[in-house]
C-alpha cells in the first residue's frame, strides 16, 4: 500500500496545522446555540397567543437545540419549537443553522394537522406578500437543502395543489453575511408562520 490517499493537499496542511481555525469554529457554533436559547422565550409568548386555536399537543413538549457535523458534509444547529413528531402527524416549526450555506426557519406540517390547518394555510398565503415564502416541492420532507429540486418561491407554485401532497414544508432563509439580523429574522418569521396557522 503506497498510502498516498491520505496525503494532504497544500490547503489541507495548513487547516491541519491551525487549532486557531477549530477553536473559531466552536466558538461561532456556541454563539448559534446562545441565539436559539435568545429565541425561545420570544418563540414560547407567540405561541401562547394561540392557545385556543392550536393543538393541546403544541403546548405539551419543550424546546429542544441539536447540533451536528454532517448534514451534507458540514456542521449545523437547529432548534424544533413548536416541535410535536407523531408517526403519521407533525407540527413543527424548524429554525435552522447550516455552515457556509444560510440561517433558514420552516413550517412542517402532515397528518392530522396538515389535514386541521390546510384551509387557513391556503387563506393566509393567498393574502400574503410571498416573494420571501419557499415551499418544499420534493417527495422527501427530512431535507433542509434550496436547491430547485427542494424548494421553489411560493410565487412559483400552485399551492392549492401542493397542499395535495402529505405534507407541507414553508420556509425562509437568510444569508449568512447578515448575521447580525438573524435574531430578527428568527422572530419575525416565527411569528408569521404561527400566524398561517390561525389566519382566517
Amino acid at each position: 500500500m503506497s498510502g498516498t490517499n491520505v496525503e494532504l493537499s497544500k490547503n489541507e496542511s495548513e487547516l491541519v496545522t491551525n487549532s486557531e481555525f477549530i477553536l473559531t469554529k466552536n466558538r461561532i457554533i456556541e454563539k448559534v446555540y446562545n441565539l436559539f436559547g435568545d429565541l425561545i422565550g420570544n418563540y414560547q409568548t407567540m405561541l401562547y397567543e394561540y392557545i385556543t386555536t392550536l393543538p393541546a399537543e403544541v403546548f405539551s413538549v419543550s424546546p429542544k437545540i441539536y447540533k451536528g457535523e454532517n448534514y451534507l458534509g458540514l456542521p449545523y444547529v437547529m432548534m424544533d419549537y413548536p416541535r410535536v413528531f407523531l408517526r403519521n402527524d407533525v407540527l413543527a416549526v424548524r429554525s435552522f443553522f447550516w455552515w457556509g450555506n444560510f440561517f433558514s426557519i420552516t413550517l412542517h406540517l402532515s397528518g392530522k394537522f396538515l389535514t386541521e390547518h390546510k384551509n387557513n394555510i391556503l387563506c393566509g398565503l393567498k393574502n400574503k406578500n410571498a416573494a420571501d415564502l419557499f415551499v418544499c416541492i420534493h417527495d422527501e420532507q427530512w431535507d433542509h437543502h434550496f436547491e430547485i429540486t427542494n424548494y421553489k418561491s411560493l410565487n412559483d407554485i400552485n399551492i392549492e395543489e401542493t397542499l395535495q401532497k402529505p405534507f407541507l414544508k414553508i420556509a425562509k432563509k437568510l444569508s449568512l453575511t447578515d448575521w447580525g439580523k438573524s435574531f430578527n429574522f428568527f422572530e419575525s418569521s416565527c411569528a408569521a408562520l404561527l400566524k398561517l396557522l390561525a389566519a382566517s
